[in-house]
């Protein structure tokens, strides 16, 4: 299905008055793909439609406390996947309490000091049981989780992207830039990315959950660290290809400085299918405030409706934005409009 479907013709409600929906009985299996923050929205959203969520995160990150970890135990980058299990606690005392706990930091200037509670108690159980997923299981039933938290990946990742006029005295030359930290603030355009080391393994049980999935969902994040390295696992990216579930790609809010600075949300689009050519897409999610005089200016509308139709995609405006005007998705604006597009370009309930 593809063309423009503005939000006002799915509700006729002002949004202050839409109402996110609850589980439902037979709710959807969705694996949600990301890292970072944009991916802690979306999960916040998905929770509050379905327990059968698996989140797929990133394991490029290189810096704070992450990089530190990496860097002396040689272990996966824990930082991403302590926010999406954050991001799965639930709304009770339990889960805010241990919400709060994984993600709070050591104060201080001494070996602990920057460190978060959660990368350290992730590492402990990846050291005690030599199993990452199992060790994330643990930490899901410790925490009460709503789904399951699973890396892309299981071996560190290195994020190298090739940038046109990093240095600033040379605008015109490209030159390559290596680091989820160095290129999340580079200065200069991001072309392309690619992963090192090449053609990395994917982890089974995430292929399986993008397989056996009614929706995918990947995005919001940073378009370059969190976003596209999915694309550029190869079991990974063949099972997003061939997947039977249908595929909702969500865009940020806002261009982000550095590796986005500049884009407009047609461009999102066009390095997406830059880097996975063969990937169809069924809708895609933008906020209407944000291409309508918003954080991306007076949007070509027609040029984005174009570039999501080459992707196959029913391009949806919606307004999943917080009213506060920062650039942050509201969890139950972004989970009603999640609802709506499940319910309007997938299966009419029950799922299964």
């Amino acid at each position: 299905m593809t063309g423009y479907v503005p939000a006002r013709q799915q509700i006729r409600t002002r949004p202050a008055e839409r109402a996110a929906p609850g589980p439902r009985p037979g709710a959807p299996r969705i694996a949600a793909l990301g890292g970072g923050q944009g991916l802690s929205a979306s999960l916040s959203a998905l929770r509050r439609l379905t327990t059968e969520l698996t989140a797929v995160v990133t394991v490029a990150d290189d810096g704070g406390s992450s990089g530190r970890l990496r860097a002396e135990l040689g272990v996966l980058p824990p930082g991403d996947l302590r926010k999406a299990l954050a991001a799965l606690c639930g709304d009770d005392d339990w889960g805010r309490t241990w919400s709060e706990v994984i993600q709070q930091r050591f104060t201080g200037n001494g070996e602990l000091g920057g460190h978060a509670v959660g990368n350290l108690l992730i590492v402990a159980l990846w050291e005690k049981l030599g199993d990452p997923v199992e060790a994330l299981n643990w930490v899901g039933r410790l925490l009460n989780v709503q789904g399951r938290v699973l890396p892309m990946s299981a071996v560190p990742l290195d994020i190298e992207a090739q940038v046109r006029g990093h240095d600033p005295l040379k605008p015109g030359e490209v030159s390559a830039v290596r680091g989820q930290a160095a290129v999340a603030v580079t200065p200069g355009t991001v072309l392309s990315i690619r992963l090192l080391p090449d053609e990395p393994p994917a982890v089974p049980e995430a292929v399986q959950a993008v397989r056996e999935a009614d929706w995918v969902v990947l995005g919001p994040g940073s378009w370059f660290t969190s976003v596209l390295p999915h694309l550029l696992v190869p079991d990974l990216a063949k099972a997003l290809v061939e997947t039977r579930a249908r595929r909702l790609l969500t865009l940020n809010l806002a261009p982000q400085p550095g590796e986005t600075e500049g884009f407009t949300p047609q461009r999102h689009l066009e390095v997406i299918a830059d880097h996975a050519p063969d990937l169809a897409v069924d809708a895609i999610l933008v906020d209407e405030r944000a291409v309508s005089g918003g954080a991306f200016g007076l949007a070509d509308l027609t040029g984005l409706e174009q570039a999501a139709k080459r992707m196959g995609a029913a391009l949806v405006l919606d307004q999943v934005a917080r009213a506060d005007g920062t650039p942050r998705h509201d969890p139950e604006l972004l989970a009603a409009a999640y609802d709506r597009i499940f319910r309007t370009h997938g299966r009419i309930g029950p799922w299964r």
